[in-house]
């Protein structure tokens, strides 16, 4: 996922012996499709050569404020406005209290001076630095202006120290810029996703399950947190990681999932049922390993509880319904039946059968139906990409509500 594709992102690097990291964190930014100019502070040079970020970057780097070797522009204004994000990592408390009192006697703080970018700093240095009182209230100066902050790690310092100082992960710190690059049109709405298969035991070995890998409903959920929402991921058994900044609620079975979404249902204003929930479990699951047998066994089966229709059929006026559907024939035909059956607002459509669709590809190919009647089909495409379209259609339905 290119979330990146075409913003500029300055990046500051400061003196501190955490600034070896700018490399991996300047070469993720690039894999984003980022174009990334670096600043650098004096110290920082003692601890990584301007070099090294120009072959990772492939622009030149800044230190020397009056460097006359380069084509002429006023560099820190230019800069500053050429930032979609400017980011300072690490950060040392010397920089952020100059940034918190307007202090602008280099490159960096000059050009941080003149931005307008969002800005996004990311701290490192001794515990003791880091929990002085003069320096967390620098912090909130700037969290007061909007600076995003991205909080150190706790671990050994490189002083031999033991404590929180360590500048977090750099795959960390790009998720924060990935945020601040992203418009927050999702601010204030909680979001509540399900993704994943259910399994429902047989006995204490087997279950019955699906090939639902969770990969559109962890899309949804990391979109949605990206764009501002506070959203919470009630997720089946896969094999994926933690969306960033996402509340996630294992589950393994439907009553699991069922009774995890209704705990959480009057706090919420969108529902997206993105997981596939098995529709039936055995009647009794045994308490020992079934056994093998001469002759053929056979299981009784009974409904597991419908979760999107028992929500579409309570929701509040003010609460948004997506339901997903599935299917291997009559795709339009069976999806407005669910749609309209369950009382949702919009059903995600696709059909197990198109290439590049379904379980555990990163594509899909879908169609969205509404309550007016109306389809809208779409081409294949990431399921990243896909996500932000889903959440756009229901944004737009929430605005036509009031």
């Amino acid at each position: 996922m290119n979330s990146l594709q075409g913003k500029s992102v300055v990046l500051c690097v400061t003196g501190g012996i955490a600034a070896y990291k700018a490399a991996d964190l300047t070469s993720k930014l690039k894999k984003k499709g980022a174009e990334v100019f670096i600043l650098m502070t004096e110290s920082a040079t003692e601890f990584i050569t301007p070099l090294t970020l120009e072959v990772l970057s492939n622009n030149r780097v800044t230190v020397d404020m009056f460097n006359r070797e380069f084509p002429w522009e006023v560099e820190h204004i230019s800069l500053a406005k050429r930032a979609d994000v400017f980011v300072v990592a690490p950060a040392t408390a010397n920089v952020i209290g100059k940034a918190a009192h307007g202090i602008a006697d280099d490159m960096v703080t000059t050009t941080l001076m003149a931005t307008k970018a969002p800005l996004v700093i990311a701290p490192a240095m001794n515990t003791g630095m880091y929990e002085n009182p003069v320096v967390q209230q620098n912090i909130e100066l700037l969290r007061a202006r909007g600076t995003r902050f991205v909080e150190p790690a706790s671990g050994r310092l490189a002083c031999g120290d033991t404590g929180k100082g360590k500048l977090a992960d750099p795959a960390e710190i790009v998720h924060a810029i990935e945020c601040a690059a992203t418009p927050q049109d999702l601010a204030g709405v909680s979001v509540l996703v399900t993704a994943g298969p259910t399994r429902e035991a047989m006995d204490p070995v087997r279950f019955l399950s699906n090939h639902s890998t969770g990969k559109m409903g962890y899309a949804i959920a990391q979109s949605a947190q990206m764009r501002g929402a506070s959203v919470t991921l009630v997720s089946g058994p896969v094999g994926l990681d933690a969306p960033a900044g996402v509340q996630v609620v294992p589950v393994v079975s439907a009553q699991d999932m069922r009774d995890a979404v209704m705990e959480r249902l009057d706090k919420t204003d969108w529902v997206i049922k993105a997981a596939a929930v098995g529709d039936y479990r055995p009647k009794q699951a045994a308490e020992d390993k079934l056994k093998k047998k001469n002759d053929e066994m056979s299981v009784e089966l009974v409904r597991n509880p419908d979760i999107l229709a028992e929500i579409g059929h309570m929701k509040r006026d003010n609460q948004l319904v997506c339901g997903f559907s599935m299917e291997t024939r009559d795709l339009l035909d069976n999806s407005r039946a669910k749609l309209e059956k369950k009382n949702c607002d919009m059903m995600v459509a696709n059909n197990l059968r198109t290439k590049g669709a379904g379980f555990a590809h990163d594509t899909n190919v879908a169609t969205l139906l509404y309550r007016d009647g109306t389809n809208e089909s779409l081409s294949l495409m990431r399921k990243d990409d896909l996500a932000d379209i889903v959440l756009d259609r229901l944004l737009q339905i929430a605005q036509s509500k009031g």
